[in-house]
């Protein structure tokens, strides 16, 4: 599989085959940690904890059956509270009930029934489920059914790579992304794979030079660094603020004068001295 890959690589992507030369070999772990539904059900208890915390909380989860990792129907008969006291905040325990619920009335069927359906429909299937998205089916087909043509055009780690190999000056695009990796086929998977080792790479200091032009990828606008004053606060204030503070100090310097000014336009009116219309007695 590896010398096909590598050959794949130097016949249609010479950027990727400079990486496949000096790194880790592309290998998928196949059935990983039993099966999909434990690897889902792990899935949720990583979601933003640490690795380490998320450990202490299965190995919990799995004293309350007997050392094991609890089956859909076990999973769905615990108790919220015994949940909540193995370390499951209550937004994860609904995501683990609906996993529950999707393998219990079969819109999830088991390992062999899911294997033999294609990536998009088990990509469907699979993101139904509370708390599940897109990226963690992808991980799930890439190291559980090793499954070979997936290409996680979300994952940052991938496109940081690709704009670490390719030396672009932004981060791509996903669709832009997507549209760029139709060439990889049939060998997405281990693109995606040596992307994740080109950073690695890049770290060391062994990343190879871009051979050849940069490709024509769209990328993201760079975002607008941001000004942190002496306290460690942002300096930036939101436009509309200070457009508005702006439009009322422009009204309080430029309206006096306004003012001013229409006053000098009004005619001055002259005034006139009276005369007595008396005429003047003669004198006898």
């Amino acid at each position: 599989m590896s010398k096909e890959i590598a050959a794949h690589f130097e016949t249609i992507d010479p950027v990727v085959a400079s990486i496949v030369a000096i790194s880790t070999p592309y290998a998928t772990i196949g059935g990983d940690h039993g099966s999909a539904f434990e690897v889902l059900a792990r899935s949720i208890a990583n979601q933003q904890i640490s690795g380490l915390v998320a450990r202490k909380i299965i190995e919990r989860l799995m004293a309350l059956h007997d050392g094991k990792f609890p089956t859909p129907a076990q999973l769905a008969a615990d108790t919220p509270e015994a949940l909540r006291a193995v370390g499951f905040s209550f937004a994860k325990i609904a995501a683990l009930k609906d996993l529950a619920a999707h393998y219990l009335d079969g819109r999830i069927p088991d390992d062999a029934t899911l294997a033999a359906l294609d990536d998009e429909t088990i990509i469907e299937r699979c993101s139904a489920v509370r708390g599940i998205g897109r990226w963690t089916v992808q991980m799930l087909l890439m190291f559980h059914f090793s499954r070979h043509d997936v290409l996680p055009v979300d994952d940052f780690g991938v496109r940081h790579g690709f704009r670490l190999a390719y030396g672009l000056k932004g981060m791509p695009r996903p669709k832009a992304l997507l549209a760029y990796g139709e060439r990889w086929k049939p060998y997405r998977s281990a693109a995606a794979w040596y992307m994740w080792r080109a950073i690695e790479l890049h770290r060391e200091g062994r990343l190879p030079k871009r051979a050849g032009r940069m490709p024509r990828v769209e990328i993201e606008p760079p975002k607008a660094p941001k000004k942190v004053g002496k306290a460690g606060k942002v300096v930036n204030k939101p436009a509309a603020r200070s457009a508005g503070k702006t439009r009322s100090k422009i009204k309080a310097k430029v309206m006096p004068k306004a003012k001013a000014k229409a006053t000098t336009l009004r005619p001055k009116l002259k005034r006139t001295r009276q005369v007595s219309r008396r005429v003047p007695r003669k004198s006898k």
